[in-house]
């Protein structure tokens, strides 16, 4: 994580009752005649922060920002950037720039004319445009190309230029919208980084709306989950990863096991009684619990340790299975394992040894074991 964003983290003014925020966002609602696509939403993002809107397709995302960059008008509601209500603000008189998924460079300028355009819009001088479209090209590392037309660059340079041109403008809020879409997983993975540390050298607040939730997980400083036109989480990516607030958030957040059922109790401690599996399952002690009541117990994939042995641990919640199948990744190797009826769990491992030393295969009975405090309780 880089300095900047890094040092905006450790504060973390969100959790400072005090702390003012860069853009407050009030009551925001915006219909496109019978059709609610973002409702009542509320939001408070920091200065420097690069914050993400994560959420499915249709989820009212995109049209958020659009309100942010003044492309959309709210139905209702007030918008704030560092303490101006940009209501009335014309999208061109906001301090803020927008790099569009397409990127929509101009086809018939050089790389350096596509980045200067804006400036020279603005009527800024020859010589500061010169120098200031240099100083943005060589931070994206696109000095030498700057000649050149963008169907001569490939995507991830042509996403650089994108990224120059909506900066050169030294904007205070830069919205990207799915802004790595268009590059495969290699180069998404290594631009995520680039991105990171471009936002760190300039300090410019950026919102990032995207879809793919490793992509939030690695850029922000936090995240907002939203759905059906409302956000319905807002935290760190930890935070939203280790404590979904509901079985819909943990479902899109990564994979997920989950076990509905009925709360018991038994020597002070809960139990999960599960309707397909005979054993009742602990549950976390620090759960708010009442008896009878219907629960959802989730336990990521690689919380849970598989063996071949029965590791014999009472504090653990432990299971016999069978391998059905497994999927060698590199870096982990994941299992799917039967355990009993017809309930199938995900379990990751990571691959410390040559896969020609597996020691767990298909078809092997197993057992498989984790911690009641590496589960989660939810509701609804």
């Amino acid at each position: 994580m880089p300095s900047q964003e890094r040092d905006a983290f450790l504060d973390r003014p969100w959790k400072d009752s005090t702390a003012e925020p860069f853009i407050r966002i009030e009551g925001v609602t915006k219909r496109f005649g019978t059709f609610t696509a973002v409702e009542a939403v509320s939001l408070d993002i920091y200065k420097g922060e690069l914050f993400s809107l994560l959420g499915g397709s249709g989820c009212g995302k995109t049209t958020l920002l659009r309100m942010l960059a003044g492309f959309e008008e709210p139905t209702a509601g007030h918008i704030y950037i560092d303490g101006v209500d940009m209501i009335d603000v014309p999208a061109y008189a906001r301090p803020v720039n927008m790099m569009f998924q397409s990127y929509a460079l101009f086809p018939h300028m050089s790389v350096e004319d596509n980045v200067a355009y804006g400036l020279k819009r603005d009527g800024v001088s020859k010589a500061e445009i010169s120098q200031r479209v240099a100083d943005m090209l060589s931070m994206v590392e696109l000095l030498e190309l700057q000649k050149r037309k963008p169907h001569q660059l490939s995507g991830g340079q042509r996403q650089r230029v994108a990224l120059a041109r909506a900066l050169v403008k030294r904007p205070k809020l830069l919205l990207l919208d799915e802004p790595l879409a268009a590059l495969d997983k290699r180069l998404r993975e290594q631009t995520q980084f680039e991105l990171m540390n471009i936002q760190d050298q300039l300090g410019v607040t950026f919102i990032v709306v995207t879809h793919d939730q490793e992509e939030a997980m690695t850029l922000s400083t936090r995240i907002a989950v939203m759905d059906h036109g409302q956000i319905i989480q807002v935290g760190e990516p930890s935070e939203v990863y280790e404590r979904p607030q509901t079985k819909d958030i943990a479902n899109f957040i990564g994979t997920i096991n989950m076990f509905d059922g009925e709360v018991m109790s038994s020597n002070d401690s809960f139990l999960l009684r599960c309707p397909k599996i005979s054993k009742p399952l602990k549950l976390p002690s620090q759960a708010e619990l009442n008896i009878g009541q219907q629960v959802t117990l989730a336990i990521r994939p690689e919380k849970i340790k598989m063996t071949l042995e029965d590791p014999h641990d009472s504090l653990q919640i432990t299971l016999r299975g069978e391998v059905l199948e497994f999927a060698y990744m590199g870096n982990i190797s994941i299992y799917r394992v039967k355990i009993e009826g017809e309930v199938v769990l995900q379990i990751t491992i990571p691959n410390l040894d040559r896969m020609a030393e597996r020691k767990i295969e298909w078809d092997d009975q197993v057992f498989i074991s984790w911690h009641p405090e590496n589960s989660l309780v939810l509701r609804d």
